[in-house]
């Protein structure tokens, strides 16, 4: 295989009792391996050649103790042996050699779709495979630009070993944006030799192995290798793929020098220890800044304190989410513990759907105001009710960082409306709220206008549509007029910041639900 390192010398003895002369071209030897491995062979070669001259030396006066040479004789023998080191002209240097993973791939280059597909086509043939109808579509349809192409869709494709081995002019040739191979069943070889060429030629930004729970040891080793040695890749997606034993271990090694930005590890079965060995790990990290660890069961007991402990020594990560998981209340305080120390790092911390309740409320209430660098955070689909929010209604309005907060299906009504309504007349750093899924009424939106009338940097204020089978005639027009009032307000906002709703990153990774409305 190309990605093998091949190389030939010519005139090289294989009998160590008879060195011949070695014939090494030390500029392009040295181009491959470096001067200092290329003075190493030769110190090595020197040392053994002394080494046998000097046995054959003993040899020899022995004979001569004996009387069966004369000593002349022997020191022209001696110097008919005597071993010499000479260079060739570079091109009789190597019979063979791999390319260099970049030198078939350039910005300028003028390689087109159509010819990587002859080539696939042909590869197929080399190793007794069919071309793949899926892949060659993509490489007829695809846009290449600069060599890079957007994305080579592998999903739910059965790879075997051969058909791993036939794509690999394929990697070669192209850099993709996106390389997906979730479902695609790869078994221990297919893996692991897919994975190699991937790392060889540095073929992707973003790999999805996602849904790959066959790979083996070997093919989690080479994953290891990749994440730990590849300079391209960024973002790395191994989800609903158990992260126990060996697969935790391997990966937690890789990340201590890893360039990794992005990790998804959702539905990864990463409680108790496989947790503990990849904090260790990512507490000395100072790549990773995205970490998304949703539907893992954390718990509220060991594995919210291993997430606080990792706060407390992480200061690049900025991203942490941690949704449908059962971090609780008591989970909370480890968190809000971890969160004082973060005076450089996470900006986003979303927690939806973990169980959180009031109580949880009062271990954020003492964290709000000192927090320094959260810009968004995410409580929705927690039983906060109008309880929590009256524990966090003063800290909100004195909190200077808080950018973004997610309140969707809280079990929020008008009453906890119009302690939001405070809030937001008092605070003057907030840009996006989000209320969905809750029972505020007309009430309630009476509250948020008349504080948005003094608010001037709420820019968008996610609301449900009203519902005509619960509120007759008069209340389904005041609730329309609200909205419309709040709409009219929170654009002004926009033009009054230089918003848009292109730069603003919303609380919730989903965007808004069937039948409600971004304001």
């Amino acid at each position: 295989m190309p990605y093998l390192n091949r190389i030939f010398f010519r005139n090289c003895s294989t009998v160590p009792q008879r060195l011949g002369t070695v014939v090494v071209d030390r500029p392009s030897f040295s181009c491959l391996y470096g001067t200092h491995s290329l003075l190493k062979i030769f110190e090595s070669y020197s040392i053994l050649n002394r080494g046998m001259t000097h046995s054959s030396d003993n040899e020899n006066d022995e004979q001569s103790d004996d009387g069966l040479e004369n000593p002349k004789e022997n020191q022209k023998k001696r110097q008919k042996r005597e071993k010499h080191v000479s260079f060739p002209p570079d091109e009789q240097i190597v019979s063979g050699f791999a390319e260099h993973r970049n030198s078939a791939r350039k910005d300028d280059s003028c390689i087109t779709l159509t010819e990587v597909m002859a080539a696939y086509q042909q590869s197929c043939i080399r190793h007794q495979v069919q071309p793949r109808p899926h892949i060659v579509q993509q490489l007829q349809q695809g846009v290449c630009v600069g060599g890079s192409v957007k994305c080579l869709d592998l999903k739910g494709e059965r790879l075997d070993h051969r058909s791993c081995e036939a794509l690999e002019v394929v990697l070669k040739s192209l850099h993709f944006d996106f390389i997906n191979l979730q479902a695609a069943q790869l078994e221990e070889n297919e893996a692991s030799s897919l994975l190699d060429m991937i790392l060889y030629y540095e073929s992707t930004t973003h790999l999805d192995i996602s849904d790959n729970s066959s790979m083996g040891t070997s093919g989690w080793r080479a994953l290891a290798h990749l994440i730990k040695q590849s300079v391209c890749l960024s973002r790395l997606d191994m989800c609903n793929m158990p992260m126990v034993d060996y697969p935790a271990l391997s990966l937690s090694k890789a990340l201590l020098t890893s360039r990794l930005t992005v990790l998804h590890l959702h539905n990864a079965q990463l409680s108790g220890m496989p947790l503990y060995t990849l904090v260790g790990a990512l507490k000395m990290n100072r790549a990773l800044q995205k970490l998304h660890l949703t539907n893992n069961l954390l718990n509220s007991y060991q594995d919210a304190l291993q997430l606080g402990d990792l706060l407390r020594y992480n200061t690049t990560l900025q991203t942490l989410e941690l949704s449908n998981n059962a971090v609780a209340d008591a989970g909370l305080e480890e968190l809000c513990d971890g969160l004082r120390w973060q005076t450089v790092g996470l900006k986003v911390l979303l927690l939806r759907n973990n169980q959180i309740t009031a109580k949880g409320m009062v271990h954020l209430a003492k964290t709000l105001p000192v927090l320094k660098v959260l810009q968004v955070l995410d409580l929705a689909e927690n039983l906060l009710g109008n309880e929590g929010i009256q524990v966090i209604r003063t800290p909100l309005m004195v909190n200077c960082s808080v950018l973004q907060l997610g309140l969707a299906q809280a079990n929020i009504t008008c009453e906890g409306a119009v302690a939001l309504a405070e809030f937001l007349a008092e605070n003057r750093y907030i840009q996006r709220l989000d209320l969905r899924q809750n029972k505020v009424k007309v009430g309630g939106l009476m509250a948020l206008c008349l504080s948005l009338r003094i608010n001037h940097s709420l820019a968008y204020l996610d609301l449900d549509d009203a519902t005509p089978e619960e509120q007759d005639e008069f209340l389904m027009e005041t609730h329309i007029r609200l909205q419309a009032e709040i709409t009219q307000c929170c654009l002004t906002n926009v033009r009054h910041c230089g918003l848009t709703t292109d730069t603003s990153e919303k609380s919730s990774s989903d965007g808004p639900a069937d039948g409600t409305t971004t304001v």
